[in-house]
């Protein structure tokens, strides 16, 4: 299975069979990942279709309705530190892009 995903990594070197997103494992509040979560990760999309030139993320496993683990994702645009409500949209990454 390939994720496209630049915080995934798999490792197969010499019988090993490793799975891991690194965006999840760098945050100790994290409830464990799972690759099932990758199907429902904002991330990917985030990533691909975001404004913000130096996007930093965070992202946790929380779980929704006591039944459902789901990826929560925290933004930051580093280039002006500010938090962004919308990972897709960075304020001050759009005026410098206009025109």
């Amino acid at each position: 299975m390939s994720i496209p995903c630049r915080y995934y990594h798999e490792d197969y070197h010499r019988g090993r069979e490793t799975k891991e997103c690194r965006l999840i494992k760098r945050n100790p509040q994290s409830r464990p990942w799972k690759p099932g979560l990758c199907k429902t990760c904002p991330v990917p999309h985030i990533l691909l279709h975001t404004n913000c030139q130096e996007i930093a993320l965070e992202a946790t496993v929380v779980r929704k309705w006591g039944l459902v683990d789901r990826v929560e994702v925290y933004a930051v645009c580093a280039r002006h530190m500010i938090e962004l409500e919308d990972p897709l949209y960075c304020p001050q990454c759009a005026l410098e892009q206009s025109p």
